[in-house]
């Protein structure tokens, strides 16, 4: 299985900044949802949102 950063395929316009963020989101989630707003083309937000799971 591959990690984050071997599946991301980085385009020109990418800040190494935007890049990052994202991949340190992907490797800290267990459970959740990484959300990217974009506006004109151009990554300008990262939400994350973390689900907790308790076992019975």
């Amino acid at each position: 299985m591959s990690t984050p950063k071997e599946q991301l395929k980085v385009e020109s316009g990418a800040t190494p900044r935007a890049v990052q963020t994202v991949l340190d989101a992907l490797e800290k989630l267990k459970f959740g949802a990484i959300q990217l707003t974009v506006h004109e083309g151009r990554l300008v937000q990262v939400d994350v949102t973390e689900r907790h799971r308790y076992p019975n």
